[in-house]
């Protein structure tokens, strides 16, 4: 069972979205309220997807979102924001959201972002990697999903984790932020390639002495980013 919390105030938009994810084959857990969402969360633990809107009558979808992450690494976050505020967007990613779909938008779009979640998700979930990347002070436990640095453990996302995962598997390597695009999003994913620049900014603040001056994850201008740990 694939359940999924929808986060919206609004009753036509939260019903709609709900009737089309029982179509695709989602068991849906609806909230109005920012508290309600985190009761809900709660409540169910094998939610694997948070829609949340970002606009709500007791506290906003972003707070919600950090509260989320705070308490669970794991579940995927997608942010429902309004297609004019280009700062809902990168607000969104910075709290600890995985992705975004603007409004309005269509249902194949909504459940096309939520079916690529999932299958990161389930991918890493799957995982039979018995091996450790060790690097520098790092040592990425690709079975368990556990980085540490220093032997004290680094608390990731699952979009951090994947990041992680392939800079230590391309150490040395620039790529390019097409190129991680495509190999953490999926190929068939619409995120732009600013999403990248906000994760590495967010990865940087947990992996670095001095993330202004990174020493591991360096930008390769005009490029990407490399690995040199």
């Amino acid at each position: 069972m694939k359940r999924i919390l929808v986060l919206e105030d609004e009753d036509s938009i939260r019903s709609f979205v709900v009737i089309n994810l029982r179509r695709a084959g989602f068991e849906p857990v609806e909230a109005s309220t920012g508290a309600m969402a985190l009761e809900k969360i709660k409540e169910y633990p094998d939610i694997g997807v948070a829609l949340l809107d970002v606009m709500l009558p007791d506290i906003d979808g972003f707070e919600v979102c950090r509260r989320i992450r705070a308490a669970d690494s794991k579940i995927g976050i997608i942010m429902l924001t309004a297609k004019s505020l280009e700062m809902d967007k990168l607000t969104g990613l910075s709290s600890g959201a995985d992705d975004y779909v603007t409004k309005p938008f269509s249902t194949a779009e909504l459940t096309a972002r939520i079916d690529a979640l999932y299958r990161r998700i389930s991918a890493s979930a799957e995982e039979a990697e018995e091996d450790e990347l060790r690097q520098g002070p790092f040592v990425l436990n690709t079975r368990n999903r556990v980085l540490t640095k220093s032997g004290e453990r680094v608390k990731l996302t699952q979009i951090e984790y994947s990041l992680m995962k392939l800079f230590m598997s391309n150490a040395g390597k620039a790529l390019s932020r097409s190129e991680i695009l495509t190999e953490v999003w999926g190929k068939d994913s619409d995120a732009e390639e600013k999403v990248v620049d906000v994760n590495v900014r967010r990865l940087r603040i947990k992996i670095e002495e001095d993330p202004t001056m990174p020493i591991y994850l360096s930008t390769v201008w005009g490029f990407g980013y490399q690995w040199n740990a």
